[in-house]
This record gives structure tokens, C-alpha cells and sequence, in this order.
């Protein structure tokens, strides 16, 4: 009877000590899944090229288990870095936003290495409307003659540039997708190349932005729309020219005249003999 009692006693120790353990250990997991980091936030929308202040920042409890890579714990580390791309309110601002320490403030800080920056004067129309926006890619059309110098309508408009990123419009550098803005000047980010074929282009003609995919990365060749592609119209043959008619030419010998003549006299007769 008291072996009896032991087997069971032992069981339901056995029970209790295994159900401790499994509480146990769910206990460690759900301590670990909750213990945070500090990390660093932006307290409201932060433009491009703007110079950060504490004001700016704060510190923030974020999952240990998902702490963004390059984030802050203290704001003082931050204070005076500029941020070379946007950064919306409550996103943690991590290194590679960031322009190199002792980088000024303003478009410059935002200009990738090896890059320029040029501006071109826009329209309503050509500006797309107000809708080619800082962080949007634009391609460029030239409408311009094929021969300056041509004595009747050589028009062509042709794409020269394409996938251009739109650093700036008027004076203003802030991302927002959603609201156009029309103006009268876009900054684009370029090559020196490409900032010599823009110059080059603005000044033989029209320049008139072209809106793309910014995840499109497929280039383009067109061989440009005249006059005549646009209206469709063929162009006439070059009419041959005809071999002109063979001239005969006649010339007429005039008669010599004689210089030489004496008189005959035969009996009664004379007569003139010329040779």
C-alpha cells in the first residue's frame, strides 16, 4: 500500500516538475521577445540636405530582435549630420541617410560622388504638369532643326537623356509624391557628360521633361519624330533627270564670193568671167 502511495507521489512530482519547466522556459522567451533598445527617431518629416537638430530627434523603445542596421541610441551623436535622403516622421535615421561627417547643409550635401547638379527652366506643360517632384526620374526631349542652316522645316524632337533623378524643384528639396507643384526651374543630378549635352540642348532648342518609372531601368532608342512621322507622310521620289534631246547643230558655209573677174570681147559679144 505505501509502494503504491510512492509510485504515485513520484508521478505527480514527475508531472509538476516537467509542467515548471515548460512554464519556465515559455517565461524566458516571452522576456527575451520583450526587452527593447534605445534607438533613435525622427520626430517629424526631415527634407534632403537638411541639417539635423536635436529637436529633430528622439530616443525610442525598439524590439531588441529588430533593430534597424546603422541606427542611433544617443540623439547627441547625430546632432549637426545632414541627411542626404528624406526621412518621414517615426522612421529611425540610420547611417546611410546620412551625408560624411563635416558635410555643410543644403543641395550639395545630397550630390552623389562624381555627379553634378543643373538647373533648366520649365512650364506647366513641360514640367509634366508639376508632377516631376525631388526623388522622381525624368528622361529629356530637345525639340530642335536637323540643319540649322536649313531653308525649309527640319523640326525633330528627340529623347537625349533619359532616367535623370530630379534633385530639386524651384528651391525646394522635400519628397512628396503626392502633391504637384508647378514651377519654373528643375534641379537634376548628373554627369559632367551629361551637363555639357543639357547646356548644349537649351541653347540650339527646346528642352520639355518626360516623366518615367522610377523602378524602370530600360533604355530607349527612338530615332526621333519630324514632321513628316508625325503626319505620316511619304516622302516623294526624287524625280530623274531626263537626258536632254541631242542638239544638231548646222552650219551653213556661205558662198565665197568671187574676187577675181575680166571682160571678154569676142566679135560683138562681152562677156564677164570671174574665178
Amino acid at each position: 500500500m505505501n509502494s503504491s502511495r510512492g509510485v504515485v507521489m513520484l508521478l505527480i512530482a514527475t508531472v509538476a516538475g516537467l509542467a515548471a519547466v515548460m512554464f519556465g522556459s515559455r517565461w524566458m522567451v516571452s522576456q527575451s521577445a520583450g526587452t527593447t533598445t534605445k534607438v533613435v527617431v525622427a520626430t517629424s518629416d526631415i527634407n534632403l540636405g537638411q541639417r539635423i537638430t536635436p529637436d529633430l530627434l528622439k530616443a525610442v523603445d525598439w524590439p531588441s530582435t529588430s533593430v534597424p542596421p546603422g541606427s542611433f541610441s544617443d540623439v547627441q551623436k547625430i546632432d549637426g549630420r545632414v541627411l542626404k535622403e528624406s526621412t518621414l516622421r517615426g522612421e529611425p535615421v540610420v547611417e546611410s541617410r546620412l551625408s560624411p561627417v563635416g558635410t555643410l547643409g543644403g543641395l550639395s550635401a545630397v550630390i552623389n560622388e562624381g555627379k553634378r547638379a543643373i538647373t533648366v527652366r520649365v512650364n506647366d506643360v513641360i514640367g509634366v504638369a508639376g508632377f516631376a517632384l525631388p526623388g522622381n526620374y525624368v528622361d529629356i526631349i530637345v525639340n530642335t532643326q536637323k540643319d540649322a542652316n536649313a531653308t525649309h522645316d527640319q523640326n525633330i524632337s528627340k529623347i537625349v537623356l533619359e532616367k535623370i533623378l530630379v534633385l530639386a524643384v524651384a528651391q525646394e528639396v522635400g519628397r512628396d509624391d503626392t502633391k504637384p507643384k508647378v514651377v519654373d526651374a528643375v534641379t537634376l543630378e548628373v554627369t559632367p557628360d551629361q551637363a555639357e549635352k543639357i547646356d548644349l540642348a537649351r541653347s540650339i532648342g527646346t528642352l520639355s521633361l518626360v516623366l518615367r518609372n522610377q523602378v524602370d531601368p530600360q533604355a530607349t532608342l527612338t530615332g526621333g519624330a519630324t514632321r513628316a512621322s508625325l503626319l505620316n507622310v511619304v516622302a516623294a521620289a526624287p524625280v530623274a533627270a531626263s537626258e536632254p534631246a541631242p542638239v544638231h547643230v548646222v552650219q551653213r558655209v556661205a558662198a565665197r564670193a568671187p574676187s577675181n573677174c575680166v571682160r571678154v570681147i569676142s566679135g560683138s559679144e562681152t562677156t564677164k568671167e570671174c574665178f
